[in-house]
């Protein structure tokens, strides 16, 4: 099986200079943690996740060297998401993710996002984003390619009790 017969297509996507509140809207509406960032007619330039989006609030390691004590005041810390918001996308953003191509196998697929602890992975054709392929949309492929026939086998391999 390969990624191309499980991805999901038509994926919502950010530009550059969106500001980060556009793209954290995106994400709550349609229930993902990341959208791809393209640019001149969808060639893929970066990822934001709500990973990203959290990542300025917490205290760089300088930070934390220098004052412990404070910089562990994460109530404090809450009050920085709202500026966080304001920012733009190019400065939250993860550039040149990682990807594979609709011909990809899927547990090639899956291997990556297994070592990266990723969820979802872009799918790129020439650098141009094609597609979106989630460990949800891997299992659901598998599960009915493989998962039905093997009930089949199952089912056929019994006797029955009459």
């Amino acid at each position: 099986m390969l990624v191309q017969d499980v991805m999901s297509t038509g994926v919502v996507t950010a530009r550059r200079n969106e500001s980060v509140r556009s793209v954290v809207t995106k994400m709550l509406s349609r229930h993902c943690g990341a959208i791809p960032v393209v640019e001149d007619g969808e060639l893929l330039i970066g990822m934001v996740t709500l990973r990203d989006v959290l990542i300025p609030l917490y205290p760089n390691y300088g930070e934390y060297i220098h004052d412990n004590v404070h910089s562990r005041d994460f109530v404090e810390m809450e009050e920085g998401y709202a500026d966080v918001l304001t920012q733009r996308v190019e400065e939250v953003m993860s550039l040149n993710p990682l990807t594979v191509t609709p011909r990809t196998p899927v547990l090639e697929a899956a291997s990556y996002m297994g070592l990266k602890n990723f969820r979802r992975i872009p799918v790129v054709e020439k650098g141009t984003l094609v597609g979106m392929v989630s460990v949800g949309d891997i299992n659901r492929g598998l599960f009915f390619e493989r998962g039905h026939a093997a009930m089949d086998e199952r089912r056929v391999a019994q006797p029955s009790g009459r």
